[in-house]
């Protein structure tokens, strides 16, 4: 089974330093942010890896090379265009001819990625999107009032919860037949489109920890962290 990183956006939440830095080799600790997923997807016996790369991917390939040195085998597929989140795999379908797995390349979890590779093969779906559960607190009153604008409800300051895609996935191979290669497509209208050919998509809900380091606050929260989820991941 192999699996597909994601590594090609700008990070332009994290400027200036993705202007001379890629996102994936933003440093957490003692090593970049996608050396730790590589040794997560190792530790998972998922060491066939393809890089999807573009913004300065020159410095991705130079870092990694062929994996050896972490002992995996890494190949890179570089778009000459921006693809989106989803349209990479265009690129990729003779590669990606069994069950695999995606992950975006600035996602720091504790999932247990042999779990969720599980849950979606008994699942029968044709994806599984990894879900976690957020609270969006809302810093003022809310009201609720009928068709009369009579108010029926009132609630003070509430935390709303959603269930939100961590960016991680399974997919089975034949998901590439809604993507065309070259073209630019995001993760959500895939997923549009699959509820639209009534394709079954699975939900995995996680509870542990999970951080996008697309901010400049996450990604200082992921340094302020990383020592005690070394211990955890044990890489």
């Amino acid at each position: 089974m192999k699996a597909v990183i994601l590594a090609g956006g700008k990070g332009t939440r994290l400027k200036p330093y993705t202007a001379i830095f890629p996102k994936p080799l933003m440093p957490i600790g003692d090593k970049p942010i996608l050396e730790i997923i590589v040794s997560q997807l190792k530790s998972h016996a998922l060491p066939d890896i393809i890089i999807t790369t573009g913004h300065l991917s020159e410095l991705i390939i130079a870092f990694f090379g062929d994996g050896s040195q972490l002992g995996v085998n890494i190949k890179y597929s570089k778009e000459d265009k921006p693809l989106g989140t989803a349209g990479g795999l265009g690129l990729l379908k003779e590669e990606l001819k069994d069950t695999f797995l995606m992950i975006n390349g600035d996602t720091l979890t504790t999932l247990d990625f042999s779990e969720l590779i599980n849950c979606h093969k008994t699942s029968g779906a044709i994806a599984t999107i990894a879900l976690k559960k957020r609270g969006v607190y809302i810093d003022f009153g809310i009201v609720e009032l009928d068709s009369s604008n009579v108010i029926r409800g009132y609630t003070e300051k509430p935390t709303i919860h959603h269930l939100v895609s961590m960016g991680v996935y399974v997919f089975e191979s034949r998901v590439l037949e809604y993507i065309k290669p070259d073209e630019r497509l995001d993760f959500p209208d895939l997923v549009k489109t699959l509820l639209s050919k009534n394709e079954k998509i699975n939900g995995f809900v996680f509870d542990g920890y999970w951080l996008d380091i697309g901010r400049p606050e996450d990604y200082e929260k992921a340094n302020e962290e990383i020592e005690e989820l070394n211990r955890i991941l044990k890489l």
